[in-house]
């Protein structure tokens, strides 16, 4: 029997809080949905998350991507209906964030977009680097990763132990995916007309020391379009904000008042999260 290729899953951090909102993390690039780990703590005080992780060998179209995002959602208030959802996506899942949101504009109370890497093509030279890429053999591709991390992220405002799990999960891509990837950033497009739609309240997060996109133009650009909208600039951070040790995603949604007041905190507890839906300490 030939073996069924993994599809993307959630991650899912212990202890599960079930009475409470489901936060969606998706993730950057890597797909690893591991990057969020040192804010889970205190977002799981009072928000149950999911982390996407998409396959490193997994090439779908956004259309498929966000049909899996919709599926595993759908799944999940099977076992609880009644439950608001808040919807997050960091640089490309804040693309896919977007597509999801669209295809589906009355399942999220609260979107929250990260740098999102819709931010590329307002960059000339993305079109022509996306296809060059294609031809970097896959030896140089580690060289690379190390090359474009001072890019991706403000190095002094991470710790060490996480400027490694960052290293190791731009890595963890083989260059295929890499590649794929870019091509669909390169061809990313959300009618107006559509995030128009999304009337809810959308919370923009915008770096405005990254290096690596345009995060604070995108950001006025997308409050343009959308009807009602928040924005936060991190103004000393890079890209890859949430992994900074200053940076506390659920104080920032706390003090935009972008949690549900009903949303009780109880105490903090460490969390780790886990492939396949399953839980452990």
């Amino acid at each position: 029997m030939p073996a069924v290729a993994p599809k993307p899953c959630f991650l899912t951090p212990k202890p599960v809080q079930s009475d409470s909102p489901l936060f969606i993390y998706l993730p950057g690039m890597d797909g690893t949905g591991e990057l969020l780990q040192s804010q889970i703590p205190e977002l799981a005080s009072c928000l149950d998350i999911r982390c996407l992780a998409i396959p490193k060998d997994y090439l779908a179209s956004w259309d498929v991507l966000a049909k899996n995002v919709l599926d595993l959602i759908h799944a999940e208030l099977e076992k609880s209906c009644q439950r608001t959802i808040y919807l997050c996506g960091e640089s490309f899942g804040g693309c896919l964030a977007m597509q999801v949101a669209t295809q589906s504009p009355q399942l999220f109370k609260r979107i929250i977009l990260i740098n999102p890497a819709s931010a590329l093509q307002q960059h000339p030279w993305f079109n022509w680097i996306s296809q060059v890429t294609q031809f970097v053999p896959s030896s140089l591709f580690n060289i690379g990763a190390l090359g474009l991390l001072p890019f991706l992220a403000s190095l002094e405002r991470i710790s060490q132990s996480d400027r490694y799990t960052l290293l190791t999960a731009m890595r963890s891509l083989p260059s295929e995916t890499v590649n794929w990837r870019l091509s669909l950033l390169r061809d990313f497009q959300v009618d107006k007309k559509d995030l128009q739609q999304l009337t809810q309240p959308v919370l923009l997060i915008g770096s405005g020391s990254d290096l690596l996109l345009p995060s604070v133009r995108e950001i006025a650009r997308l409050t343009d379009i959308l009807p009602n909208t928040q924005t936060f600039i991190l103004p000393n951070s890079g890209h890859a904000c949430l992994l900074e040790q200053d940076v506390n995603l659920y104080q920032i949604l706390k003090d935009n008042d972008f949690l549900d007041v009903n949303i009780n905190t109880p105490k903090i507890t460490t969390s780790t999260v886990s492939p396949n839906g399953t839980n452990f300490m």
